[in-house]
């Protein structure tokens, strides 16, 4: 397999930030040392129509990028984009292309396919659910059209989570060509630390026997900060010593930030704001549980394995597939919009005896979630296209 030539497609990438863009680096990454020529396709969002992340080449197509303010972030390629598609594509020995819904998957499949050239398709998430009707309406206008045919024009089908693969089974996926692979994580960066729990308190200003609740979230309706910020006004009542650490941007941030202040609980719900992903395992070490108060629309949110990696029990909204990763014992699923389940649940185990549990998490993380373990099998199924 040495020496094949990938084209990868996804909507966005690297410098700009999100679940798809970190698994398509993660994986380029490890397919680049294990001998694939790779190269990313995406759309240009102030950056050179070529750069590279970690030595990984992108090459840029132009396109409009509409909805990113407010949370629902779609690259639609303008019509000078089929040079750098077509020869991206043609050049190539398989095409992976990053969600179904996106008109650059459909793009890159359709072409792969005159060419022809195998096409793969690794779905993240399930439906999203939003704030209003019309935006619901938007998404199933657009699984009914773009999404069905990147679906019907893909060879393979990988699903992040079981839950992710019922999805695309609704919209009329293949289930002989549909397999789930679920995510990874770098169990060398993702680690328990001391030192980087005592450096990083010690920075956010975090006393040593303080209860840290962490949350890594984009500020956006369907990630459910809503949620956790009413969780933490009942918590917080019943348990002085627990601080609320919520790292994260978005279009909601400045509404989060009021909402805090509404409830007067500001010197206990820290707002991080942005931190760059080399700086996270400092933040997911200086805390003691992890919560995940999504709504909906998650396939296996990379963030929660993390939290796993770094020994962190999870509290998490049932959604998705969030439930395929958890322990036993070591986190809680709760309905998603229960603020007070939440509260329940952040109270239950900010009374546990957490190292047990924490050498628990991390032997599951090494185990099952490494991002080596994930790419060797996505290896396997490229083998039996190419």
């Amino acid at each position: 397999m040495a020496h094949r030539r990938l084209c990868i497609v996804t909507h966005t990438f690297l410098p700009h930030v999100g679940g798809i863009e970190r698994v398509v680096y993660e994986q380029s990454k490890r397919l680049m040392q294990m001998g694939f020529e790779v190269t990313v396709v995406t759309s240009r969002m102030n950056t050179a129509r070529s750069y590279s992340v970690g030595g990984i080449p992108v090459r840029c197509y132009d396109s409009l990028n509409v909805g990113f303010g407010v949370g629902i972030p779609y690259s639609v390629p303008s019509v000078n984009s089929f040079k750098p598609f077509y020869e991206n594509v043609q050049s190539s020995d398989l095409v992976h292309v990053h969600g179904h819904p996106y008109l650059s998957s459909l793009f890159a499949a359709k072409l792969a396919k005159r060419i022809p050239k195998p096409v793969v398709l690794t779905q993240h998430n399930t439906f999203i659910s939003y704030s209003g009707s019309f935006w619901d309406h938007v998404e199933w206008l657009n699984d009914a059209t773009v999404g069905k045919q990147v679906l019907k024009n893909s060879d393979r089908i990988i699903a992040v989570s079981k839950a992710t693969k019922k999805y695309v089974l609704s919209l009329g996926a293949d289930a002989a060509k549909t397999s789930v692979l679920h995510n990874g994580v770098d169990i060398d960066r993702f680690k328990p630390s001391t030192r980087l729990r005592a450096e990083t308190r010690r920075k956010l200003g975090v006393p040593v026997d303080a209860t840290v609740v962490l949350s890594v979230r984009r500020m956006v309706y369907k990630n459910g900060i809503d949620t956790l910020i009413d969780s933490a006004e009942t918590a917080i009542r019943k348990n002085s010593k627990l601080i609320f650490l919520a790292v994260g941007k978005g279009p909601d941030f400045d509404a989060v930030k009021a909402r805090i202040n509404q409830l007067g609980i500001a010197e206990k719900f820290k707002l991080a704001g942005f931190v760059p992903d080399a700086e996270l395992p400092s933040f997911y070490n200086a805390a003691d549980l992890f919560v995940l108060p999504s709504k909906s629309g998650e396939g296996l949110p990379l963030v929660g394995l993390e939290a796993m990696s770094c020994g962190l029990p999870v509290i998490a909204t049932n959604v998705g597939g969030i439930s395929e990763i958890m322990v036993k014992d070591a986190g809680k699923l709760v309905p998603p919009n229960s603020p007070f389940a939440m509260a329940e649940a952040i109270l239950e185990f900010s009374v546990k005896e957490l190292a047990p549990v924490k050498i628990r998490l991390r032997a599951v993380a090494e185990k099952r979630f490494s991002w080596d373990t994930n790419v060797e099998r996505l290896v396997e199924i490229y083998e039996e296209l190419i």
